[in-house]
């Protein structure tokens, strides 16, 4: 039994749809394993689950290597600064904080260790995740523009969502 499928047993009947979900995404992907893993485990992180970052993690090994971890833990952290600022000023709508520098490092966007486009997928599944709109469709337009489809982007989104329901139903059993 892999990790994951012991903590997708761990998910209580109520969440059974999640459960079922889980699996399929991972599963029958547009991504590739890259994509799949680093976008599943930016998206546990994001959602604060150790347990199923850990899962995630453990399992993802098999098929990526350490980079691809390092880059969606990465991603997971700036989105989770970048999220709550360019929401911040996107919901206030004030130009003067339009104007205004944001002054914070975000570097690693330009340098992951992997692949670029992976990247940024992986800051959109976050994004979506933490609901930052500005956020969303700059990330969107940044991998379709480096050439992902919009298949990739849509399971992509699948896997964050449903990451994020398994994390708040393993919280609340």
């Amino acid at each position: 039994m892999t990790a994951l499928e012991a903590v997708r047993q761990e998910l209580p009947e109520a969440a059974k749809d999640v459960r079922l979900n889980l699996q399929a995404v991972l599963e029958q992907s547009s991504l590739t394993p890259q994509q799949k893993w680093g976008v599943a485990v930016a998206s546990a992180v994001a959602a604060r689950s150790t347990r199923l970052a850990e899962a995630l993690v453990a399992d993802a090994m098999a098929e990526v290597d350490a980079g691809v971890i390092d880059d969606a833990r990465a991603a997971a952290s700036l989105m989770a600064m970048n999220n709550v600022y360019y929401r911040f000023r996107h919901m206030v709508g004030k130009l003067s904080y339009q104007t205004k520098s944001p002054r914070l490092r975000m570097n690693r966007i330009a340098q992951p260790l992997g692949s670029k486009a992976d990247f940024e997928l992986m800051c959109l599944a976050v994004s979506a995740i933490n609901g930052c709109e500005v956020c969303i469709k700059a990330h969107e337009k940044a991998v379709v523009d480096a050439g992902m489809s919009e298949d990739q982007v849509h399971d992509a989104v699948r896997v964050a969502a449903t990451v994020n329901a398994a994390a708040t139903a393993l919280f609340a059993s």
